[in-house]
């Protein structure tokens, strides 16, 4: 399986130009790849919500709105299945949430399980975390995922003998970034698998350098250039 691993800028807030980024990324590996990945709350932003229910809920989309709808059209317009991370809207619960579209089909919708997503210290009841770590397959792939903080609050939730794929939202220094990502990341993703793919959207305002990797027996082997709109293909062993 081919898959794109996606450091394009997102805006936070702005839907709109959030989609037009996928879109983007679409037509730039039309017929090139098997799945595109985003980061961690990519179709929101990071940094959209404010903490109070009454704002955020009309933020959240829940996975029948449009927009949604609309990723599950391009998935077949495009032939490619497309994973996003989003601020998901069930009932009156918020979550950071990752969504995986296949020939227009929902066949994954993972809850972030660790609360460092939001201000836990001042936000209620409606801000939730998920509880269900598991698996599902795509074109013959075993596929985990784990949202940023996951791995490093509960790595023996999410060991595997299939592929983890890691949306992230991290700010770093450039400089920081190449002394903890080939270290610290690289470590920690080979507590949970042997092949982990880490997606960091770029956010210029929030001074979010970005980088999508490729991490293999916990070492470093591919990544995007910093700061750079990029897409790295990964080229799994199955398909």
């Amino acid at each position: 399986m081919r898959i794109g691993l996606v450091s394009y800028r997102c805006k936070d807030n702005d839907i709109s130009f959030n989609m037009s980024q996928i879109e983007r990324a679409l037509r730039d590996t039309a017929g090139k790849v098997d799945l595109l990945c985003f980061g961690e709350t990519f179709l929101q932003g990071f940094n959209s919500l404010c903490w109070d229910y009454e704002v955020d809920k009309d933020i959240a989309l829940a996975k029948e709105s449009d927009e949604i709808k609309q990723l599950q059209r391009w998935g077949e317009q495009y032939q490619v299945a497309i994973l996003t991370g989003y601020i998901e809207k069930e009932a009156d619960a918020l979550y950071s949430s990752c969504i995986t579209i296949s020939e227009e089909r929902i066949i994954n919708n993972y809850r972030r399980i660790s609360k460092g997503w939001k201000e836990y210290t001042i936000t209620d009841e409606h801000y939730q975390e998920g509880t269900f770590v598991g698996s599902f397959c795509l074109c013959g792939e075993k596929i985990t995922i784990a949202l940023c903080g996951d791995l490093w609050d509960y790595p023996e939730r999410f060991k595997t003998d299939g592929l983890l794929i890691w949306p992230v939202y991290v700010t770093f220094t450039t400089d920081d970034w190449k002394q903890v990502e080939s270290h610290e990341y690289a470590r920690q993703s080979f507590l949970a698998a042997k092949d982990v793919l880490m997606i960091n959207p770029i956010d210029i305002e929030d001074q979010n350098h970005g980088g999508s990797s490729y991490f293999h027996n916990g070492k470093l082997v591919n990544r995007t250039a910093y700061d750079e709109e990029q897409i790295i293909i990964v080229q799994t062993n199955v398909c």
